[in-house]
């Protein structure tokens, strides 16, 4: 069997839909999952034993680009997929799989894409309350799973896997320091500072890590990197030499690699925060309007720090730096309250 996957646009939701690749692997032994997605994504495709390929989508993101979806498709009319399962819910995201005349195209119903998809699925969102849920469901017949209850139990979780030695070798050029252990924090995060924890409370958190002999690396793309900046800056001169702002200096297969060899990781709801989830990682995840309901960390390892409930839509917070107040109400000290248990244990060994 041969599978054409339309994947998410962001890297959490591409974490997130490995949970479907392994279900696919399960059910179907021998399957060849493709996974069509951006660019920037493809590194954690890499990663993913259960995808064969990752063709590349040159389209940008948001762009319709009829004639150019078009000629993919039909670029694709002699690879031999039986089943494309479409997994962005728009209009735009079922038109290669259509020209590229995939006998069954399997979607939910979202933007208006009746004829484009011909296995049409029409959501119940309290049935599958969760991203992961939904993206599993796609698996099955939709006649037989109406529900979560109906899914395997447990779901299998996103994994990646990083070697011993790409760890040692990431280390060695990103973090030279190998005397003190390393923690990772994720402080950016999509549509500005209202969904960052403030970086004055990064900052502290900091100095109370440096002072148990660990040191920080901050990870994220270049549009964190000033994010990061504010959070040095608000050091000590003692604690500066022990944070390294990576942020915007990795590329994400680098990121992951580092991600997976720090002892613990602390983040705000972001695209890193489900890698960090996926690589099994002690973590704590901080939301504020965002809620953990819909997509949270999928790890036993995972302590989830909210102080409101519901899901506000809030692109900017209500601080003057743009913060939200139900993130800064998180104080440094509770993040490490919950921090220290996940790592007593490495620490024991």
């Amino acid at each position: 069997m041969k599978i054409l996957v339309i994947g998410p646009s962001w890297v959490g939701d591409m974490m997130m839909s490995q949970s479907l690749y392994r279900l696919l692997a399960q059910r179907h032994p021998g399957v060849q999952i493709d996974v069509m997605a951006p660019a920037w994504c493809r590194p954690l495709l890499n990663r993913m034993p259960e995808v064969s390929q990752a063709p590349a989508r040159p389209l940008g993101h948001g762009a319709l680009a009829l004639g150019e979806r078009r000629r993919l498709g039909q670029s694709l009319r002699q690879s031999g997929y039986q089943q494309a399962l479409v997994l962005p819910n728009s209009f735009k995201s079922a038109l290669v799989p259509f020209f590229a005349d995939i006998p069954q195209r399997t979607g939910w119903r979202g933007e208006m894409r009746y004829g484009l998809l011909n296995d049409l699925r029409t959501l119940d969102k309290q049935a599958f309350p969760l991203m992961v849920q939904r993206y599993a469901a796609l698996a099955f017949d939709r006649r037989t799973r109406r529900c979560v209850a109906d899914l395997p139990t447990p779901l299998p979780w996103p994994r990646l896997t990083v070697s011993a030695a790409e760890k040692a070798q990431a280390l060695s050029t990103f973090v030279p320091d190998d005397a003190r252990p390393l923690i990772g924090f994720c402080p950016g995060a999509e549509f500005g500072p209202a969904k960052r924890w403030p970086h004055y409370h990064y900052a502290a958190l900091a100095e109370a890590l440096i002072r148990r002999g660990y040191q920080i690396a901050l990870f994220g793309s270049a549009k964190d990197h000033a994010a990061g900046e504010g959070i040095g800056a608000a050091l000590t001169p003692a604690a500066r030499s022990h944070c390294h702002n990576l942020a915007g200096q990795t590329s994400l297969e680098q990121a992951v690699t580092l991600i997976a060899a720090c002892r613990g990781i602390v983040s705000n709801d972001s695209g890193l925060m489900h890698v960090a989830s996926a690589l099994d990682r002690p973590l704590v995840a901080l939301y504020g309007p965002s809620s953990p309901d819909f997509t949270p960390p999928l790890s036993h390892q995972a302590r989830v720090i909210r102080l409101i409930s519901g899901y506000h839509k809030i692109r900017k917070g209500d601080d003057e730096q743009g913060y939200h107040q139900s993130l800064i109400a998180i104080q440094p000290a509770r993040v490490l309250s919950e921090l220290e248990p996940l790592l007593a244990p490495q620490e024991e060994n």
